[in-house]
């Protein structure tokens, strides 16, 4: 029978319970006869994790649902403070398991990569930072909660940021530049507060490092990425890519647009309009996209129109915008019931295609990859975990008339400029982080002529005008994954370099490129995110000229 969402519960952890639990793993493993019974010994280790797992996933996912909900936020809370003491237990098998005389045996049952993830796990945890991780954790609840509480007067409606957001991109240009100056508002009211809490995060963060013997958080903060193939300097070099190919072609874009919409000149109020008519809207609510999905994904491919099948009848989908909701969308996933969940803000907009098909492809991935395999393996790092979320946008492209009908060609041409306009946003970001952490005590204000610092480089056409906060570098304060996920946000980028190489093997051969996605979809987690890529056929976002094709073929359909 299945279980749908509403009906999905997890009991809350016993620490007492769970120590016993590992105290009876430890010695089990270490008197284990032979080969099946060290492997029946990590098996239950593996349901431990998923258990644990279930419950902290479920917390996470009502927490965002409802931030004002008292026991939500409870839950959360004590999410937060015995996460770490879980997570000393679990690196204390991991050494174990990593140490055991029998690991060439194991490795050979489970896989090498499997003992690479736990090797880099180990190496980002240590009692002495117990109390620290519960500090950081409260304090990125604090950031989700402040920013959930947005409630925004506009026009004779109250709005949360979701809400305000589908008028950056009205038609009409008053309005989207009283829809930034509103939501920029709202950030300088609680801007104050807002670098209060990042200056803790980065204190705190810069800490943990030295007590982990790191030279500053960069180096702890890509460990906890689990990024086990590459170093900042090929990140770096990949930044270099984006700044000589994709800079000066979105310059050329801004142009481009602003002679579209009949302006002098882009600004930051008119980025995200691309026709003077407006931008391609859905054209139903919230109940008839998901019909239209249903089709879009039976027609993209049967496996992941009966995936999506059963997400709506187990209602594991929360679009909808509402009151006292978190921002953004995420997926996560349920261990114990083996599905994912999937939260977004439909906010009326193109960017509701986008998100949806976005979550659904990191979704996807982890229903392909929720076999037998141990719980490390289902999801990849999440630079390779953006690939399956981003490529399956450009992979629904010949769908897209079910959404927008005659509009169709508009939403993928917006789509592709977007897509493309996001590179430099995401390695400013990610450059931006850099900064912060390699100069861990910097001011506020230097931390925001560091982020102004960014757009000019990287960005170097964006003029804020009179929006005041924007233009004194505030952008960087609406991003919570600086909060919430340090380093994730270049993530995005790699993956979009990888999904847009999808979107070229499309062209050649829709049938042939689908393929290839589901294949590295059930690949999941076993192997990291170089070695995915190439056993995807792609080219490396690391190489030199890793952009030149999708560069001069955007070019084309742009231009």
């Amino acid at each position: 029978m299945e279980t749908r969402y509403p009906q999905m519960q997890a009991a809350e952890p016993d620490l007492d319970a769970i120590a016993n639990a590992y105290d009876e793993l430890n010695k089990d493993f270490d008197r284990a006869p032979g080969s099946q019974d060290r492997l029946a010994v990590v098996r239950r280790w593996d349901g431990l994790r998923r258990n644990f797992g279930t419950w902290e996933a479920l917390v996470g996912a009502r927490f965002a649902q409802n931030t004002t909900s008292d026991s939500a936020v409870a839950s959360k809370t004590r999410h937060s403070e015995i996460r770490p003491t879980v997570t000393s237990m679990e690196v204390e098998f991991q050494k174990r398991l990593l140490a055991s005389p029998h690991r060439a045996d194991l490795e050979d049952q489970l896989g090498s990569h499997a003992f690479a993830v736990w090797a880099n796990d180990v190496s980002t945890f240590d009692p002495c930072i117990e109390s620290d991780l519960v500090a950081e954790s409260k304090l990125s609840t604090e950031y989700t909660k402040l920013i959930a509480s947005a409630k925004i007067p506009f026009r004779g409606e109250t709005l949360n940021l979701a809400g305000l957001r589908k008028y950056s991109t009205d038609t009409d240009r008053t309005t989207r530049h009283a829809a930034v100056s509103a939501t920029y508002g709202f950030m300088e009211a609680n801007g104050a507060e807002v670098d209060r809490i990042f200056d803790e995060l980065v204190a705190l963060r810069h800490g943990m490092a030295l007590k982990m013997g790191c030279e500053n958080f960069i180096e702890l903060g890509y460990r906890r990425m689990q990024r086990i193939d590459y170093t900042r300097n090929d990140v770096a070099t990949y930044r270099g890519e984006v700044l000589k190919q994709v800079v000066p072609l979105i310059q050329k874009l801004r142009s481009l647009q602003a002679d579209r919409l009949g302006i002098d000149k882009v600004m930051g109020w008119d980025a995200g309009l691309y026709a003077p008519d407006g931008n391609p809207k859905p054209h139903g609510d919230h109940d008839w996209m998901l019909k239209q999905a249903q089709l879009m994904f039976d027609e993209v491919d049967p496996r992941i129109g009966e995936f999506f099948a059963m997400m709506v009848r187990r209602d594991l989908l929360d679009l909808k915008t509402r009151d006292g909701k978190a921002g953004g969308g995420f997926c996560t996933y349920f261990a114990d019931y083996g599905v994912p969940f999937v939260f977004a803000n439909f906010n009326g907009t193109d960017g509701d295609v986008r998100v949806f098909t976005h979550e659904i492809g990191h979704a996807f991935q982890g229903f392909s990859s929720s076999d037998d395999r141990l719980l490390d393996c289902v999801w990849p790092s999440y630079d390779a975990a953006e690939i399956h979320s981003m490529s399956l946008e450009f992979l629904t492209y010949p769908q897209m008339d079910k959404f927008f009908g005659h509009e169709a060609d508009a939403f993928r041409w917006n789509h592709l400029a977007g897509a493309l306009a996001f590179l430099p946003y995401g390695v400013a970001g990610d450059h931006f982080q850099h900064l912060v952490y390699d100069n861990p005590k910097a001011t506020p204000a230097e931390r925001h002529e560091m982020w102004r610092s960014m757009e000019a480089k990287y960005m170097p056409d964006l003029d804020w005008g009179d929006i005041g906060y924007a233009a004194k570098g505030g952008r960087w304060q609406f991003q919570g994954h600086y909060f919430g996920m340090p380093f994730y946000y270049i993530d995005y980028t790699l993956a979009q370099t990888c999904a847009m190489q999808f979107w070229l093997a499309c062209e050649e051969d829709q049938a042939a490129a689908l393929e290839r996605y589901v294949a590295l979809c059930k690949l999941g987690g076993n192997a990291p995110f170089q070695t995915l890529v190439h056993q995807a056929g792609l080219t490396s976002p690391f190489k030199e000229g890793c952009l030149d094709r999708v560069v001069q073929r955007a070019a084309k359909a742009l231009f």
